[in-house]
């Protein structure tokens, strides 16, 4: 059975854009492919993309819709680095694996980048610097180490010292690491771009669509939906975000809420270079621009996955989040125009579980995100389309599931 969850709540400002429709059909009678996707978000549309255009037969399935579910509450600030800074993610799993993983990470941006180019899908795509502030995870002298540890990895960033920063972006009383490569994108338009491209290449859709049940053998794997009709398969991929199939082991991984918000259009209020921004602290704020000039802005975590204890926060956090962003940029006004709450998951380390299900090996799955979500689809999609072409990826034991 899946876990069903009211993955966002409030008004996220997606609503305020259209995105393009996405035809999908009804699930009225038995079907057989080579490999179903459950989950019709970004992660399902990444993989299922990927995977009809190097020919293999796909059926996706979901139980709201393209793109319904957390998709349509992410923020979007699609950047490399990732949740855990490199130098305490190298204390946690050793320095070779830590910046693998960040090397990865930033291999999935630019590989996205290039995709989104190359299959012409219209997102409002816009490339960004990104500031990572300094904060009660990192103080101004780690950010020194940390800015060291990304270079031996590879990996430059500028450490901006207060004076440079107050001088270059306007932010008084910190410091911090700039680093380029970094995207900001719309989430609906481009699930939307993939799966209508997943269509023309024969992917088949249908929703709405719940899997209640899945059996695996030694050749086949056997999807029960809502209502009766079977999906039979070679392979599944379980992309359904943070409702969690009870295949999924579910050690080291956490479902967390969030909160967001985005203001009105002042694109005369936006700070210089329309960077990217996120905090060194635990929770961290972050914010981005869209290109009509709205701020959005997120942040103000917490350790529960009460619905209804989450919802009626979505009031008090919108203000905390304003008040922290106006610490920042005292010039701009931060009223929210649009509040949301969102579930996310996440790991110990910040990096996310992608592969093959233990004891299950027609079975993989791809959770744990954090606040890379649409860069660890990328690399979701990478891993999987390698592995059903009977090949390898180099990473896998970096994502592999507990087991």
């Amino acid at each position: 059975m899946q876990r069903q969850l009211d993955l966002h709540t409030g008004r996220p400002v997606w609503s305020a854009y259209r995105a393009p429709r996405v035809p999908v059909r009804r699930l009225i009678r038995d079907i057989k492919t080579e490999v179903v996707v459950i989950g019709m978000g970004i992660s399902g549309a990444m993989i299922a993309e990927a995977l009809s255009a190097a020919s293999h037969d796909v059926v996706l399935i979901d139980r709201r819709g393209p793109g319904h579910g957390s998709t349509a509450a992410n923020t979007a600030l699609v950047q490399h680095e990732i949740d855990m800074p490199l130098s305490l993610l190298s204390r946690r799993i050793g320095r070779e694996k830590a910046e693998r993983g960040c090397r990865r990470s930033k291999l999935a941006v630019a590989n996205l980048h290039a995709r989104i180019a190359d299959l012409g899908i219209r997102c409002n795509l816009v490339l960004r610097p990104s500031l990572y502030l300094d904060g009660d995870v990192l103080s101004p002298s780690d950010m020194r180490k940390e800015g060291a540890a990304r270079a031996a990895a590879g990996l430059r960033s500028l450490y901006l010292p207060p004076a440079a920063l107050k001088e270059r972006f306007g932010i008084e009383g910190r410091s911090a690491l700039l680093s380029h490569g970094n995207m900001a994108l719309d989430p609906r338009k481009l699930t939307a771009g993939l799966l209508l491209r997943a269509r023309a290449n024969g992917a088949r859709l249908y929703a709405p669509a719940e899997a209640t049940a899945i059996e695996t053998d030694v050749d086949r794997v056997r999807v029960a939906t809502e209502g009766g009709p079977v999906v039979l398969a070679q392979h599944a991929v379980l992309a359904t975000g943070y409702e969690l199939m009870d295949v999924v082991p579910r050690a080291h991984h956490q479902i967390v809420s969030t909160y967001a918000i985005a203001t009105r259009p002042q694109p005369r209020s936006i700070w210089p270079e329309k960077a990217l921004i996120w905090e060194a602290s635990d929770p961290y704020l972050y914010a981005r621009t869209t290109p009509d000039g709205r701020v959005i802005c997120g942040g103000e975590d917490e350790d529960f996955q009460s619905e209804d204890r989450r919802d009626s926060l979505i009031g008090a956090k919108s203000r905390r989040i304003s008040d922290k962003l106006l610490k920042l940029f005292p010039q701009a006004d931060f009223t929210p125009e649009f509040a949301w709450a969102g579930a996310f998951g996440t790991t110990s380390t910040g990096l996310p579980f992608i592969g093959r299900v233990p004891r299950n090996p027609r079975l993989f799955a791809v959770m744990g995100y954090g606040g890379n979500g649409i860069t660890y689809s990328q690399i979701a999609s990478e891993l999987i389309a390698t592995a059903l072409a009977g090949g390898e990826d180099s990473d896998t034991d970096l994502f592999a599931l507990p087991g």
